[in-house]
């Protein structure tokens, strides 16, 4: 982008708009935002600015009118939070620092084949189509949409089968060291 642009009048135009819709609207869409993420701060001005940025970029299409203007945010607002929890449920869960006091001191050994025949069996277990699933995404790599393709099943499919033979596996070993 040249530096004409940047300077000219429209520029400065629409960055004068959206320094109103800010300071117009920042506060009480930081209010909406904070009961929707239960009053985590961080999450909520995060949202906002994601907010704020989908408003620059399609600043042309937010209405002059003060209470269209305020509509039209809180609709975007509401719609970047919804965004926002659909990418944390598809994303893996997090997993917090190791437990130390848990893992095994010494030779376990008598432990380790008997948790490695329990999988052996419940992975035996599994559906075919359970088992091809966790084959091409753990031990080809591949992602779901990938899995998808070459299966001809919906991503959905691949996720729900996942989740499925992952939860019988871990169940199985749980109750082998239960």
């Amino acid at each position: 982008m040249n530096t004409e642009t940047m300077a000219g009048p429209r520029f400065r135009d629409a960055e004068a708009r959206m320094v109103a819709l800010h300071a117009a609207h920042s506060r009480p869409l930081l209010s909406f935002l904070l009961n929707l993420c239960n009053g985590e701060r961080h999450a909520a001005e995060d949202l906002l600015q994601e907010t704020m940025i989908r408003a620059w970029r399609n600043l042309d299409t937010v209405p002059t009118e003060h209470e269209n203007a305020r509509r039209w945010l809180f609709t975007v607002a509401r719609r970047v939070a919804i965004d926002a929890v659909r990418m944390r449920k598809a994303r893996p869960a997090e997993t917090g620092s190791l437990d130390m006091s848990r893992l095994p001191i010494g030779d376990d050994t008598t432990e380790t084949v008997v948790a490695a025949d329990t999988l052996r069996r419940a992975v035996d277990g599994l559906s075919d189509a359970h088992r091809t699933i966790l084959a091409e995404l753990y031990i080809e790599g591949r992602s779901t949409k990938e899995t998808a393709n070459r299966l001809g099943v919906p991503v959905g499919t691949v996720k729900s089968r996942a989740h499925y033979a992952l939860r019988t596996l871990k169940d199985a070993l749980l109750r082998v060291s239960g």
